[in-house]
This record gives structure tokens, sequence and C-alpha cells, in this order.
């Protein structure tokens, strides 16, 4: 799951406001506010980075109809950071002090007169309010009306091979309306949407592994094909269940009862239900109870082809199994987005807080973080910030292509795992030996070399990379207290002698080549047919959902909400709850050997053989302590019940 969303804003340049907005934005206050004269209030980071004078190809058509979001601050913005991080903080006295939904709203929320005056003021530009939440008043009008309300110009700029809408300089408001809005979204029209981190392309048509196999680590060697590393190597796994991974991280007796965790995806899978209860009898895991796994689902869905809405089935069912397979007895309630576009997951997000749906929330889904901008952070951080003080947990997927050089050409980390408000979860090649035995983890990252013609060697080998777990430094979030201490100066000031948010937090596996086993109804190569089948899966999708089970154990140890947990996971950091994952923990190579139908499920096209090298992950690396491949680590025996309160 990652993403190529790309935000909604206008302004002064955005290198200008970084600095003076990347310490505000990791403490989860609102992007910055600076008069450019006493009427109005400027929105710092409005103006997304593309749009340059160079890139200006002239206004916007008066007759440009615009759909925007003001998303409102709230009636003491600085209070609702401070408390957050007072309700997280072991060491405070504030610490686990929850607060309802409805409390969090009365002492947060906007009030209903910041509310009638940002909808006057809007209407008054000419624009008309089309929708009202607790979180923003969304509008639509022309172009003049907009430019109107925002005191910017609209222009369209040229962004790659496209022309999109955008402001041509930081869009404001009205003095007075300072303290009511928090930024405003849509100014822009390039796309702004998240992607799923899954390795395997869209179930639209089935996709299945083609053997030999290994049913637990080592357990079937490839001792036909050629050695690498000096030694022959095991074939893949055929895919971990839940019984091997709750042994691998410690589950013990815990089940996770009584906990709530909920995922958010884009969409929603037409037969989860079946799914989920097939893979749990076939497998091992506790049958699924009587409303045990619950949908929350918009009334329509949009956008479905551009975001490739089957891809988001396969993503919601692994999300749905992966915690159930690691925590049975936890109540499971998915919340399915619109879209794929930040806007419908933000609606997403303040379902689950709005109504408290759970306390522990796992998320598949991002983007880079130059597609980012300070604004939308604004947004997301503040559902976050809101979720802390209700003592819930938002855990999000660090991605799947390592530093992103690959991907985008830039070294960077995801968004919006680089917020220092969530819990970012980097990826590991997991080792479970004969009886459930937990043997070893690397970072996640794969390198990939192909047999030769003859068979007698691997082409190129140790090969190319292929894919891996993301993290790195933030270049826009401030070094949160947190990681002060723990996260070592050359990572935390890579990007600025202040110090930067480095991801991840914490680990599990996610390496497709060790990955999990997932059950899915899917189209058969004839169009026509769907059929259940099964197949291994992988990405630090796979990994966000198994944290948050893990943590849905830890929280039935605690008998109390965890709620955000990084100032509890790194006050944690060195003892031995933690797997201190590395690279090369054997200290002689590893690797895997893979068979893979060529057309993706049958024979029938041939078949091609490669070799995965592991612990290989772009520029990162899992070395001892702290790393920016895992983290802190992954959970070991003791992690769970050292959560219990004494």
């Amino acid at each position: 799951m990652r993403s190529n969303r790309a935000t909604v804003r206008a302004g002064v340049s955005l290198a200008a406001t970084l600095p003076m907005l990347a310490g505000a934005l990791a403490l989860g206050i609102p992007a910055a506010h600076a008069a450019d004269h006493p009427a109005r209030d400027l929105l710092a980071g409005t103006r997304p980075a593309w749009a340059t004078a160079k890139a200006d190809r002239g206004a916007t058509s008066d007759t440009t109809r615009v759909s925007a979001r003001v998303y409102l601050a709230g009636r003491d913005a600085a209070g609702l950071a401070a408390y957050a991080k007072a309700v997280s903080d072991p060491h405070s006295d504030s610490y686990g002090k929850y607060l309802t939904a409805g409390q969090a709203q009365a002492r947060f929320g906007a009030t209903p007169a910041q509310v009638a005056a940002v909808k006057s003021w809007l209407t008054a530009a000419g624009l008309k309010v089309t929708g009202v939440t607790r979180h923003y008043v969304s509008v639509s009008g022309d172009v003049a009306a907009v430019e109107k309300a925002f005191g910017t110009r609209l222009h369209n700029f040229a962004k790659g091979s496209r022309t999109y809408r955008a402001p041509a300089s930081t869009a404001s408001v009205p003095q007075s309306l300072a303290d009511a809005v928090l930024t405003v979204t849509g100014l822009d029209n390039a796309p702004h949407m998240a992607t799923h981190d899954d390795q395997l392309p869209p179930p639209d048509t089935v996709f299945r592994n083609a053997g030999p196999f290994s049913s637990y680590y080592g357990s079937a060697t490839a001792s036909t094909l050629p050695d690498a590393y000096g030694k022959k190597v095991p074939y893949v796994v055929k895919g971990y269940t839940g019984k091997q991974l709750r042994a691998a991280y410690g589950a013990g007796t815990r089940t996770g009862k009584g906990v709530r965790v909920a995922i958010t995806d884009a969409y929603a899978s037409p037969t989860i239900a079946y799914d989920a209860g097939t893979y749990a009898k076939r497998n091992g895991d506790a049958a699924w109870k009587t409303g045990q796994l619950q949908q929350v689902l918009p009334k329509k869905y949009s956008d479905t082809k551009g975001c490739s809405a089957s891809g988001w089935y396969g993503e919601e069912t692994l999300d749905v199994e992966a915690v159930h397979a690691v925590a049975p007895a936890a109540n499971v309630t998915y919340v399915g987005a619109a879209s794929c576009h930040d806007d419908d997951l933000l609606d997403a997000l303040g379902k689950v807080v709005d109504k408290h749906l759970a306390d522990i929330v796992s998320n598949s889904w991002g983007e880079v973080e130059a597609a980012q901008t300070p604004d939308l952070a604004a947004a997301y951080d503040q559902v976050f910030q809101l979720g802390a003080v209700e003592g819930i947990g938002f855990y999000f997927s660090s991605g799947d292509d390592g530093d992103e050089v690959a991907n985008s050409g830039t070294k960077q980390v995801d968004s919006p795992a680089n917020s220092a408000w969530v819990t970012a979860v980097g990826g590991t090649s997991l080792a479970v030996g004969k009886d459930d035995t937990y043997l070893w983890e690397t970072g996640w990252g794969t390198d990939k070399a192909t047999l030769s013609a003859d068979g007698k060697s691997w082409t190129d080998f140790p090969g190319a990379f292929t894919s891996g777990a993301g993290g790195g430094t933030s270049k826009t979030v401030a070094e949160p207290g947190y990681q002060q201490g723990v996260v070592p100066n050359a990572l935390a000031k890579a990007n600025s002698a202040a110090g930067n948010r480095v991801v991840p937090d914490i680990a599990a596996i996610a390496d497709p080549n060790t990955g999990f086993l997932v059950g899915q109804t899917q189209t058969l190569p004839d169009g026509k047919t769907q059929a259940y089948s099964e197949y291994r899966i992988g990405g630090t999708s796979l990994a966000a959902p198994t944290i948050a089970a893990v943590q849905a154990l830890a929280q039935e140890a605690r008998g109390k909400a965890i709620g955000f947990a990084n100032p509890v996971i790194y006050a944690k950091y060195g003892s031995k709850v933690y797997h201190d994952v590395t690279d090369d923990p054997t200290g002689s190579g590893l690797a895997v050997a893979r068979v893979d139908f060529v057309n993706g499920y049958d024979a029938t096209g041939g078949l091609t053989t490669s070799v995965r090298s592991l612990g290989k992950d772009s520029s990162l690396a899992a070395v001892k302590g702290y790393d920016d491949v895992t983290g802190v680590g992954s959970p070991a025996n003791g992690y769970v019940e050292s959560y219990r309160r004494r």
C-alpha cells in the first residue's frame, strides 16, 4: 500500500515555509498563520510546491467550478496538541486519562459560532455550502468566488506532462477567522490519492503461487538449484498462518478479547465475510462470532476506475484476516473510504474518531512525503490528536519501496507514516522454524537474481533490488521528543541540524518471500467464474495489521486502552521485549529460492525460477539498535505482557 497522493494547497513557496512549519507539525500544532496585512491571515503551505512561476500557464477560466473543504481549527488547537501529548506520556500525571468522543468534541471541537462564522464568510463570497461535519465545511463555486474568499488567484500550472489548477499565491482567510480555520483543501486539482502497499497485482484475475514450498522456514531445500552464499537455500514458505505468527511475536494465551480494532482502506470487498470465515476454518483460526466483523461504509463510491477499486479488495482481505489470525477474539470494524483520495480517507479516519469505533486502527495506505504539503498534514494530524485524547492509536505501514529512490527518484519517507502522531510500522523477513520456533528476522529488503538458461548459476547474483520496507528521515516533520535519545543523530539530523522524525517506529513480518497466507474470492482466467483461493502475500500492508493485532493482545493484558503508543514503545527500547533485528543475523548471507507462474496463475505460460536475497533494503540497513528499516525492532516474548499494569 503506498501512495502517489498529491495534496491541496496554495501560496508562497513551500520551500520557504517548511523550516518554520516543521516544528509545529511535529507537535501537531496547526500550520502556522502569518498575516500579510491586518485584514487577512495566511494559511501557510496552501500553494503546492509545483505551482512555480516557470510552470505558470495563465489564469484558470472564470467558469471553472471548484469544490473545496475548509477544515475547522476547533476551539483550542494548541490545547488539543498539548493534551494529546500528555495523555500519551507514561511520565505525565494525565497519562491514560482519556476523554470520550463527546468530551473531546466539547473541549476541542469547533463551536457553533465558529461554524456559523465560517459559513457566513464563504456564502458572502458567493460560494455554496455543500456540507458541514465536525471537521470541515465543504463548498463549491466558480473561480471568482473562490478567489474572493481565499484572497488568491487560481492559475493553471504544468506538472509533468499534465496541467493542473492551483493557487498562484498563499490562500488566506479574514483575520477574524484566524482561530476558526485550520486550512483549506481542494484549491488545486492535481490527483490527491493514496495507494495500498501489497506486493501483488490487483486481484481482478486470480493470483496463485507456484511450488515447491516450505511449510516452515527451511523445511524444503532447493537441492537441485545452484548454491547461494556458498550453500543450498530453502524454498520460500507457502505462507505463514496465524499460529506461526502468534508464536513468533509472543502472543501466549492472549486473544485480544474485549479489544476493538478498526481497519481503514478504500472501497469494500463484496466477499469479505465469506472469505474471512473460509480462511479461518481452513487455517486453524478461531471461527468468527456473530457481529465480530462489521463494516462501516459510505453511501456511494467515487473514482472507482482511477483508484482501481477492485485492487483494494485484496488489501481489506489481507488486513482483516491478519488481524483475526493474530488476535482471534478482537472485534474488527472495517471502515471503507469512498475513494482513494485524501478527503475520503480523512472522512474514514474521522468516523473512527467521532464515533470511537475502536481503540486501535490499522492503515495500510499512503504516499511519498513529497506529495504531501503542510495544510493536508495539519488536517491529518488533527484527527490523530483527537484520537490520542480518546485513547485511540493509529498504525500506518511505512511503505514497500525502501528509500523510495527507485520509485520516485528521491530519497524520502512516506506519509501519513511520517506524522509524529502515528506509529509507523516497518517490515522484516521472518524465519519461523519447526514447531513454530522463532529463528530470526532480517530487515525486509529483497534482491532478485534469476536462474541461468543452463540451470547452473544465478544471473548477476545477488541481482537487482525489487522491494523493501520504507524508512528514513523526514524532511518536513521535526524530531518528536519520544525519539530523542533513542534514534541515532546520524539519522535524526540527516536533513537538518535541529533533527527530524525518523521512520519507522516498530516492525513485523512484511517480506512476501516469507509472507502470510491469504484467502480471497477472485476471478478465474476465463474472466467469468469466481472462486475462493489462497496465496502468499507480504508488504508493510501485512506488517501494519500484524502490529495492530499484537497491540490488541497487549491492550487485553493492560486492561485499558493503550492509545497513542509511541512514547511507551520507545520507553521499552533496549529491553528484551524486542527482537533487535539486523540484516544478516546468521553472519553467512540469507536467501530463498522461488518458483513462479509466468502468467500468475498456472503453468500454461511457463515457470520462472529465482533466488531472493534477504536483508537488502535499498540504501537502508537494519543494524544493531534502532534503525530506519525496523525501528526499535519487532515484538518478542514478553512484549505483550509488558503492558500489564502493576
